[in-house]
């Protein structure tokens, strides 16, 4: 039986939810495993370095600490990031623009720390942790919607810029998870008297999250595609969402952007 390849694996927001789960994963394998959050823990064999993806500073710092250590690095899971609820009329231009910090420039960031030292070793394999919110947007969360959506379209162009370098990149889109991402969204009722379905659109969204998949279902996922030889694009966590999305390509938009502002 062929011995398996150590890697080197760098997982941002990996101190809870489905960056831990995967965390775990990596280790559970025999694999080095870096966790990068404000809030994470060394803890067996992870090694847990501080870093704000919304600065540069402190990500080159991370990233450099692990080329000091490994010299290289061989899987990098983008998995970073919170969510906002909301009418786009109310919410506050300073929260919209947060979250794309976070879930989008956040992710670039780290990206733009990572490639050199692996365009420099010719190897690579890049994975952001996007979300089926991507495919259809949220009523009440579209600035969530609109963060994981421009992380599709940085996950294609990057594939393609970094192909002749042997650095390969694609995305994972879960559907609802059981996580701490739950009680972490930072929700406004801020016009709720006039938007009178958010309050019921975000409990829908929270009843599905709290009875969702467990996060070493999608920690499995994503160790599955990071040691895949041939990775598509885009891939999606979950068979019914992988149905959805499905859908969302085969009808018109009108009628399948109608259907999900039935069910919030």
């Amino acid at each position: 039986m062929k011995k398996q390849k150590i890697k080197v694996v760098v997982i941002t927001g990996g101190s809870s939810g489905i960056g831990l789960a995967t965390v775990k994963k990596f280790v559970s394998k025999g694999h080095i495993v870096y966790e990068l959050s404000r809030s994470g823990k060394s803890f067996d064999d992870v090694k847990h370095i501080f870093c704000d993806v919304t600065q540069e500073g402190t990500v080159k710092s991370a990233i450099d600490q692990v080329i000091a250590e490994q010299g290289h690095i061989d899987v990098l899971i983008n998995n970073a990031g919170f969510g906002i609820s909301g009418p786009i009329e109310f919410t506050k231009t300073e929260d919209a623009k947060k979250q794309f910090d976070v879930n989008f420039f956040g992710a670039l960031n780290v990206v733009k720390a990572v490639v050199p030292h692996m365009r420099k070793e010719q190897r690579g394999r890049i994975v952001f942790v996007s979300s089926v919110a991507a495919v259809f947007s949220i009523p009440f969360q579209c600035f969530y919607s609109a963060a994981k959506a421009a992380m599709n379209s940085l996950t294609l162009s990057l594939a393609n810029e970094l192909r002749p370098f042997h650095i390969t990149v694609c995305a994972l889109m879960p559907g609802d998870v059981q996580t701490g991402f739950t009680a972490a969204r930072e929700k406004s009722v801020e016009g709720s008297e006039v938007y009178t379905r958010l309050e019921k659109s975000v409990r829908t969204m929270e009843h599905d999250e709290t009875h969702g998949m467990s996060p070493d279902k999608m920690a499995k996922k994503l160790y599955k595609i990071s040691s895949k030889s041939r990775i598509k694009p885009l891939y999606v966590g979950g068979g019914k969402y992988a149905f959805f999305c499905f859908l969302a390509k085969i009808f018109p938009t009108r009628f399948f952007n109608w259907v999900v502002g039935k069910l919030y």
